[in-house]
């Protein structure tokens, strides 16, 4: 990729052949190294750009849409400048506009455009990238994208321009963030690049605080405090916090030579924390990955307004993500507050110095100027990465909105356990990359999860050592505790130890997590199965409940209520849990053991043959152990397919050699009919 930059920057300044585009700036498009002469049209131009970066086909009516407000002959418009372009694309032997029924796409597979390029760098993340493609792609931002160029009364191309020069303005400034970062300190470069960084985000408190570093590791000192106090007057022109940028300085002034980091405090939270500063030797136990869900609007035609559905779906996502306790989510006063300023969500992201942003549309069927001609709820959502400008995860939900309250309710869960998966995955991820000796203890307990959604007996040591550094360096996380007593309590479950000192173990660690946080979700849902392992399913179910009544969106709660009542409790209520576990997370680690929950309860409801399918899905999982195997092995003997039953009762026997139905029977607690009905199942395939 660092040679397409290169030599792309190359062709656009005549030194090579083909044909390239360049959006960041004003718009020009080069071919064998000769600049293009374009037509005067401005809808001709914006045309070109806006097909020059869709991701698929567009139909000729949202092209008219897009730029023709109401003319004589919007489609006859359409065409010409379709023609102007083919004069100016088209080769003797190619033509690069297509079409196709009533849509159109250009062919530019083989053509460089450099805003193109810099999305497919940000789409994968720019942390991992070299420091020459780093600089080779800062290069590309010559200036605004497609600098100059707006169409009067066309706000739907004006909404979507100004969306893609904050996009791409937020690229800018996340490339610039790893230069100044990870260049020699003492490099020429360093100080251009920081220059720009804070021209282009001139709240960033990151910003402020490398310029003030660089100026005290040269001994400036006093043109730090003139930088300090011009920043304040900026910040407090915008009625933002300083504090922590003014503390950082304190820190560097007071520490020189040594550098202090900006970083999120750790304590369990509410959504109302504001962000600190803490130096090197104290980062190691205080970081934690923090979010602000920006207040979603109304997809309406000019811009977007604020107001009805959209503030009421933000607020009710912002308080289920904090009830998570996942994470350090920002209040709603504050995102609103920024909202009212008009300022874009990934400048809002830097402002607040948090690690993800998460923004939205809402399009209604109730009429007026927001709503949707089919009849349908349509939400879209996109969650970033900010210092990376990483789209990390996007979806749009469509419903039909028979019962409003009911539908938006549905498409909240689903944003909510989207959001804390796909930052837990990132989380996850990032830490297995990390030296181990370098790990904070966010970053430990991410890395314990990591090992621990391996299930077997070597990760689930691995993920126990984890677990046991992050409360070394925190003693105060609710969740690295929870994770230890899963650790034990696999040990148990397995029998990887002894039964009794793991299930001891795994209900110790379970009350350290309720003593530390008893409103953490998870540290209920750690002593629900505590309690299940000790026999004690009427306390088991009691924490569990707790847990979901907590937080709705807690998926593994709702999994473990269902995991209790799949033997000895309601099954009806088993498989509402699990499907309702499954639809929060239908991606979730654990999916296997919800599948496997689902599959008993079929069986004590005396339905095999619906066992035998939800057992073979749950087995079919990659991740699914030796007791999920079983599970399949007796539910298909119950459904009397024996031959599937038997080839799942070898491969268990592979690595389990004596294993047997007293096994099964004992590794669980099933009621005395329900254990009887498993008992025959073994029989039928020689497990009994």
């Amino acid at each position: 990729m660092g040679i397409r930059v290169e030599s792309a920057l190359s062709s656009l300044d005549g030194e090579a052949a083909g044909l390239s585009v360049r959006l960041l700036g004003p718009l020009t498009i080069a071919r064998n190294g000769v600049q293009v002469k374009l037509p005067a049209s401005r809808k001709l131009r914006a045309l070109f750009a806006y097909l020059a970066l869709a991701p698929h086909a567009v139909g000729r009516s949202r092209l008219c849409e897009l730029l023709w407000d109401v003319p004589n002959d919007p489609r006859g418009e359409l065409r010409w400048c379709l023609s102007k372009l083919r004069g100016v694309l088209d080769e003797p032997d190619r033509s690069r506009i297509e079409t196709s029924a009533d849509t159109i796409a250009l062919d530019l597979k083989d053509v460089f455009i450099d805003a193109a390029e810099i999305a497919s760098v940000a789409a994968r993340g720019v942390e991992e990238l070299g420091l020459d493609r780093l600089q080779a792609l800062s290069r590309l931002f010559i200036g605004d994208f497609l600098d100059g160029l707006e169409i009067d009364r066309s706000p739907h191309f004006n909404s979507w321009v100004t969306a893609q020069r904050r996009r791409f303005s937020s690229c800018h400034a996340a490339i610039l963030e790893h230069l100044v970062n990870n260049l020699p300190a003492d490099g020429d470069d360093v100080s251009a690049h920081l220059e720009k960084w804070l021209e282009l985000a001139p709240f960033d408190a990151r910003a402020h605080i490398a310029l003030l570093t660089r100026l005290a590791r040269h001994g400036q000192f006093g043109t730090g405090e003139d930088h300090l106090a011009s920043a304040a007057r900026l910040f407090q022109s915008e009625e933002l916090d300083f504090g922590p940028v003014r503390e950082a300085w304190r820190t560097i002034r007071d520490r020189q030579p040594s550098t202090a980091l900006w970083v999120q405090s750790a304590s369990p939270a509410s959504a109302d924390q504001a962000p600190i500063l803490l130096a090197d030797s104290d980062a190691a136990a205080a970081r934690k990955a923090s979010l602000a869900v920006m207040p979603f609007v109304e997809d309406a035609a000019i811009g977007g307004v604020r107001g009805g559905l959209a503030d009421g779906l933000t607020h009710d996502i912002i308080t289920r993500l904090a009830k998570l306790r996942d994470f350090f989510v920002i209040a709603r006063g504050s995102v609103f507050a920024l909202a009212e300023k008009n300022i874009a969500p990934e400048d809002a992201g830097r402002r607040l110095n948090v690690d993800y942003i998460a923004t939205g549309t809402v399009r209604s069927p109730t009429g007026g100027a927001v709503h949707d001609a089919s009849g349908r709820l349509i939400v879209s959502v996109e969650l970033i990465e900010v210092r990376t400008a990483r789209i990390v995860w996007a979806e749009t939900f469509e419903r039909r909105p028979d019962d409003i309250f009911a539908v938006l309710d549905d498409i909240c869960n689903s944003i909510v356990s989207s959001i804390s998966a796909e930052i837990e995955t990132v989380e996850r991820n990032r830490a297995m990359l990390k030296a181990p000796n370098s790990l904070n203890a966010w970053e430990a307990y991410h890395r314990g999860l990591w090992h621990m959604y391996r299930f077997t007996q070597t990760e689930n040591e691995q993920a126990r050592h984890f677990f046991d550094m992050a409360l070394r360096l925190d003693p105060t996380f609710a969740r690295a505790y929870a994770g230890l007593s899963f650790t034990h309590w696999q040990n148990a479950f397995q029998r990887w130890g002894d039964r009794d000192r793991e299930s001891a173990l795994a209900f110790e660690s379970a009350g350290h997590s309720l003593l530390v946080d008893d409103q953490n979700p998870a540290a209920h849902w750690a002593m629900g199965r505590a309690l299940w392992l000790r026999g004690e399913q009427d306390g088991s179910l009691l924490e569990l409940e707790r847990a979901v009544d907590l937080s709705p969106n807690f998926a593994l709660g709702h999994y473990a209520l269902s995991f209790v009542h799949s033997q000895s409790g309601d099954p009806q209520a088993a498989i509402g849990s699990s499907d309702h576990s499954r639809h929060l997370s239908p991606f979730d680690p654990l999916l296997f053991g919800m599948l496997g929950a689902r599959a008993m309860a079929h069986v004590r409801l005396g339905q095999f043959e619906e066992a035998a399918e939800w057992a073979l899905k749950a087995a079919a999982r990659p991740n699914a152990h030796a007791i999920i195997l079983a599970i399949a092995a007796h539910c298909l003997a119950l459904a009397g397919r024996l031959d599937e039953a038997r080839g799942f009762a070898a491969a268990i026997r592979k690595t389990l050699p004596h294993y047997s139905s007293d096994d099964f029977i004992g590794t669980f607690r099933f009621e005395p009919d329900a254990a009887a009905l498993f008992r025959q199942g073994a029989g039928r395939i020689g497990l009994g």
